[in-house]
């Protein structure tokens, strides 16, 4: 039993909400040199604190090891994209930003969303750990700092402009020391201004059964309830949500000091805050036995994910994977599939090909190996791209291939 400490409230933690085993860093692609190397496999498994009810896993390597050369670049979805430009025409048209703000992006990754402020004549700054992601950015002249963010990086960047707008998508679940960057967006954020953070939503991942999305880059899973306590012990008031699309079902909150006074009322608790701290509530997310009745369906996914394998290739078909995302890699590890279920897989991101799928050793190839395999089906690693990817390889029904993704059960798609 872990006697490790919750993140945020130091609490002990000793209710396990997920255990899947032994796993790799889930964005650690070995070359093929490497595969014959050995890997390191560190526990997967997360865990429920009792007192706060912030879901999270054990610290097994540090971020600087995991984030400071990463092989994720947001600008290979034209999805995500398309979502950044939407959140920012929405921030210049609702809440006032303008060629007279200062936005700052937490995790600014390769510059993906920042550009459509920057074109705008909007002054950012992106605060970006992974130096080979930050060089993108940079050469599309975004201003990027290449940092860690948290206390000290936010008190050196106040000395000469504090932020009107401060903004990070799926940055929250991946860092460590949550107190230490939730007191650096206070510090950083100027009186008046506004925060929103991006995360995948854990009432969606429990509805869907989407253990996947569990990975060692992920620290911490958030429901509504426990995000609004951990921005409150830092002096910011969550004020308003939005419930996403994104990532299989994610948050959009709202954050400002809570000492800042609208008087209009510009900034009070939205009818739409209220009512999903309710429904939280009622479904169970303050109650330690609804997170230990997790674990049970977890199982019961990974017997019929392999059922469904193992069914194809009984019938002969050839199966290869679209994508190499972390959470495929996660599905891929703990269900044990490995050559002798999926041949090879494919992603846009040239930083992976022709490298291996942590753990599983998977051969990663460029999209054309597709047309020239031919196979009956493609197993969908990202499900939350799935409509997209079905439009890029709608030619696979040429020769009568076939889609496979979770949805969230795994399905066949024609």
């Amino acid at each position: 039993m872990s006697t490790a400490a919750c993140r945020f409230c130091n609490a002990p933690l000793r209710t396990i909400f997920a255990d899947l085993g032994m796993s790799p860093l889930a964005n650690s692609y070995p070359s093929v040199e490497q595969g014959n190397g050995m890997e390191p496999f560190y526990p997967l498994r997360a865990l429920v604190c009792e007192q706060c009810f912030l879901v999270q896993l054990e610290e097994f390597e540090s971020a600087e090891a995991i984030f400071s050369d990463y092989a994720y670049f947001s600008s290979y979805s034209t999805t995500w994209v398309e979502h950044a430009r939407s959140y920012v025409e929405q921030m210049v048209a609702e809440q006032g930003i303008g060629p007279g703000s200062h936005v700052v992006e937490l995790a600014s990754n390769d510059g993906y969303l920042l550009q459509f402020f920057h074109d705008q004549g909007i002054g950012v700054l992106g605060i970006e750990p992974a130096a080979n992601v930050a060089k993108v950015a940079l050469q599309k002249g975004i201003p990027t700092l290449v940092e860690f963010f948290g206390r000290e990086t936010a008190a050196s960047l106040v000395a000469d402009s504090s932020a009107d707008l401060i903004l990070g998508n799926n940055v929250l679940a991946h860092v460590p020391d949550l107190n230490d960057f939730v007191a650096g967006i206070k510090t950083l954020l100027r009186p008046g201004g506004l925060v929103t953070m991006e995360f995948p939503h854990l009432m969606r991942l429990v509805e869907a059964n989407q253990f996947d999305t569990i990975y060692h880059e992920h620290f911490s899973y958030f429901s509504f309830l426990t995000v609004t306590r951990v921005f409150a012990a830092h002096g910011l008031r969550l004020f308003d949500v939005e419930e996403l699309p994104t990532h299989g079902g994610s948050l959009r909150v709202y954050a400002a000091h809570d000492d800042d006074d609208y008087g209009d009322g510009a900034r009070a608790e939205t009818d739409r805050a209220r009512e999903l701290l309710a429904r939280e509530r009622a479904a169970g997310f303050e109650d330690l036995d609804f997170y230990r009745g997790y674990a049970r369906r977890v199982e019961e996914d990974k017997r019929r994910i392999l059922a469904f394998l193992l069914e194809l290739k009984a019938q002969g078909k050839r199966i290869v994977g679209y994508g190499a995302p972390a959470k495929g890699n996660t599905l891929l590890n703990y269900c044990g599939v490995r050559t002798d279920f999926i041949d090879f897989t494919v992603d846009r991101n040239p930083e992976k090909q022709g490298r291996l799928l942590p753990g599983t050793h998977i051969p990663i190839r460029a999209p054309e190996a597709i047309r020239e395999a031919k196979p009956d089906v493609v197993l969908i690693l990202p499900w939350n791209l799935r409509e997209e990817i079905m439009d890029q390889l709608s030619y696979i029904r040429d020769w009568g291939g076939q889609f496979a993704a979770r949805a969230p059960e795994l399905t066949l798609f024609p």
